[in-house]
């Protein structure tokens, strides 16, 4: 029994494998299009391209983690079912429960193993992301600035650098400041360096010019530097966005009525948050035993078991579409927060019951014995 559980094991483990990374694959590629304005507007190097969309990707691999095990669960069945070697097992007297083994090991394993994806994993990659999507997005460093090229900040701020110098700073640098509807002021400088404050970036000019134009009675002046500074003013602050709920702990969610700044529905999208990160890799365990419930307690048909993948798949929809629906419900008031574990626990306990007590070999044996009888 031991030998025909690995081998189940491994025809489920390979099929999990190929569905996860053709699935992600595409998704990654989807993704990626978000920050390829990133690339060509910002100069954004592949190394940090990939990071990016790589940090993605866990959050990406719990949502489809549950639907890849139940698609190769399910194919694994159902092939065997066609080779005849269920029914081989079953005429040993290898009970439905005994066959469901390995794809229950396997829901466990992948359960295990997404929950501390989800309540480790996710948090970190969450946090690294926010992190370095705020440095792309809001660092006016080499990320930004492009050597040769002329750089629209915002508001009419338009920045030239000419090189990069080993040592971090700048050279040859050109900048048009139009963000004063009255004035026009264009600075130059041989040097600089891009340093950070509180009130934000900014950029340190040293021996330059700066010629300034009166909109309103055409006046030009021109003033000559050693040293003279540019606030970038709303591109960003050192100090990153607030922490989401992505990126708070269990702890941190379940207990979010304890914090006050919080508003009622963030209160409530905390918890129900909280509820997900224990109830989504559960989810793997259920949709392995519904994929191979239905083929191992249903009847045999030798024209194939299309009725019977069809109930699965309309079984696993549903459990996904009530989990989606209850979630969002919940978020509005969370006396509707029961339904997610009812969701959950009731599909659960039906997949036992019938893999546990109900033996069709059993049923058929005792059918006929009836009838001989009678």
């Amino acid at each position: 029994m031991k030998k025909l559980n690995l081998y189940i094991v491994k025809q489920i483990i390979v099929g999990f494998l190929l569905v996860t990374f053709s699935l992600m694959s595409i998704i990654w590629l989807t993704q990626s299009l978000r920050f390829v304005e990133l690339i060509t507007n910002k100069g954004l190097p592949v190394s940090i391209f990939v990071k990016m969309t790589s940090l993605l990707m866990p959050r990406i691999f719990i949502i489809l983690s549950p639907i890849s095990l139940f698609v190769s669960t399910l194919f694994v069945y159902n092939r065997m079912i066609a080779d005849r070697e269920l029914s081989v097992m079953m005429a040993a007297g290898i009970s439905p429960w005994q066959c469901a083994k390995p794809a229950f090991y396997i829901g466990i394993f992948m359960t295990l193993f997404c929950i501390y994806t989800n309540n480790i994993g996710i948090p970190a990659a969450e946090k690294a992301f926010n992190e370095l999507e705020w440095q792309v997005k809001n660092d006016v460093s080499h990320l930004m600035f492009r050597e040769g090229e002329f750089t629209t900040m915002q508001n009419n701020l338009t920045v030239f650098i000419t090189t990069h110098e080993k040592d971090g700073s700048i050279s040859g640098i050109l900048v048009n400041d139009e963000r004063n509807p009255k004035t026009k002021v264009t600075l130059s400088a041989e040097k600089g360096r891009i340093v950070y404050t509180e009130k934000g970036p900014r950029i340190i000019m040293i021996n330059g010019v700066r010629q300034e134009i009166n909109r309103t009675n055409a006046q030009f002046s021109s003033l000559s530097f050693d040293r003279y500074s540019v606030d970038f003013g709303t591109v960003g602050s050192k100090k990153a966005k607030e922490t989401g709920a992505r990126e708070k702990s269990l702890w941190e969610l379940l207990t979010a009525k304890n914090d006050t700044s919080l508003t009622p529905k963030e209160v409530n999208r905390y918890i129900v948050e909280g509820c997900r990160r224990i109830l989504t890799p559960l989810y793997n365990l259920l949709f392995a035993l519904v994929a191979c419930t239905g083929l191992l307690v249903g009847n045999f048909n030798r024209r194939g078991q299309t009725k019977l993948i069809s109930v699965s798949i309309v079984a696993m929809v549903l459990i996904q579409a009530g989990d989606l629906a209850f979630g969002n419900i919940s978020v509005k008031n969370l006396y509707f927060l029961p339904l997610l574990f009812i969701n959950f626990f009731i599909p659960l306990t039906i997949c036992f019951y019938m893999l546990l007590f109900y033996n069709p070999a059993a049923q058929r044996k005792k059918h006929k014995g009836l009838e001989s009888n009678e």
